[in-house]
C-alpha cells in the first residue's frame, strides 16, 4: 500500500538546555493511502502535540516528516504554508467556520484561496453538500445550524481541496451524541467512499471505535496499537480495555 506520511525518530521538545521536558519522544509512524487512524492517550499524553506536528501547523525539534516521500519538515513557513494549504484538511472542534460567509461559501473557501474556477467551486460545493447532507442549507449562515451540521460543513470543507490527509483534532468534542454518530458516519462513508485519508485525535472511545487503526500515546512514546478486525461494538470494548489498562479515563456509552 502507498504510504502518504511517514515520520522518523520525531521529537518535540520544551524548555531549555537542562530543563528540557520532551512532549513527543522518537516517533517511528507509517500511514497508508485510505486509512482511518485514532491517535488516543491519557491527557498531556502528547496527542495534539503529534497532530500539529504531522499536521505541519508545528514543527520538529528533530526527526523527519515525509508527504508521500517529499521531507516537509524541513521547509520554509511560505513554503509550508502552500504545501498545507493544498495537502492538508483540518476539522477543528470548534468548527473554525466563518459567521460572515454563507455555508456554501465557507466549504469553498479552501478552493477560491486557490483561484480555482468559479464553476468548479460550484460544482463540487454542490456535491459535498449533497454528500453530508447539507444541500438545504448551503445558502444558510452558521448561525442558523446546529452544532452537527456546523461540523459537517467543516469536514466538507476540509475535502474539498482533495487533501492528502484530513487532520481531525477532538471533531466530536463540542456535539451531543446523536450529532457525533452522524458526524463519524459520515466521515466513515468519507473513508469509503473517496478512499480519503484521515487521522484524528480522541479522547473517547465510542468515537475511536470508527477508525481502522488506533495507536495509543503515552508519555511522548507510542505505547500500544490495536487494528480493527472485528466488528465496530467489539472494537469498542477493546479500546476501553486498552485505555483502563493504561490508566486513562474511559467513556461507556455505546
Amino acid at each position: 500500500m502507498e504510504i502518504v506520511l511517514e515520520t522518523k525518530n520525531l521529537r518535540k521538545e520544551y524548555g531549555t538546555k537542562g530543563m528540557l521536558f520532551s512532549a513527543i519522544d522518537g516517533i517511528d509512524l507509517k500511514v497508508h493511502k485510505g486509512e482511518f487512524l485514532g491517535i488516543m492517550g491519557p491527557s498531556g499524553a502528547g496527542k495534539t502535540t503529534l497532530l500539529n506536528m504531522l499536521s505541519t501547523i508545528d514543527k520538529p525539534s528533530s526527526g523527519e516528516i515525509y508527504y508521500e516521500g517529499k521531507d516537509v519538515s524541513k521547509m520554509k513557513n511560505r513554503d509550508l504554508a502552500i504545501f498545507r494549504r493544498n495537502n492538508v484538511g483540518f476539522i477543528f472542534q470548534d468548527f473554525n467556520l466563518l459567521d460572515s460567509m454563507s455555508i456554501e461559501d465557507n466549504i469553498a473557501l479552501p478552493l477560491a484561496l486557490s483561484k480555482v474556477k468559479s464553476e468548479n467551486i460550484k460544482t463540487k460545493v454542490e456535491n459535498l453538500g449533497e454528500f453530508f447532507g447539507l444541500k438545504n442549507h448551503l445558502k444558510k449562515y452558521p448561525y442558523q445550524l446546529s452544532g452537527g451540521q456546523k461540523q459537517r460543513v467543516a469536514a466538507a470543507r476540509a475535502i474539498i481541496t482533495s487533501p492528502s490527509v484530513v487532520f481531525a483534532d477532538e471533531p466530536t468534542g463540542a456535539l451531543d451524541s446523536k450529532s457525533s454518530s452522524e458526524l463519524l458516519q459520515c466521515l466513515s462513508k468519507m473513508n469509503e467512499q473517496f478512499n480519503t485519508t484521515i487521522i484524528m485525535v480522541t479522547h473517547d472511545a465510542f468515537t475511536a471505535s470508527y477508525c481502522k487503526r488506533i495507536l495509543f500515546i503515552k508519555d511522548g512514546k507510542i505505547h500500544a496499537r490495536l487494528d480493527k478486525d472485528v466488528s465496530r461494538k467489539e472494537f469498542f470494548k477493546r479500546i476501553l480495555d486498552l485505555l483502563a489498562s493504561m490508566g486513562g479515563a474511559v467513556n461507556e456509552l455505546f
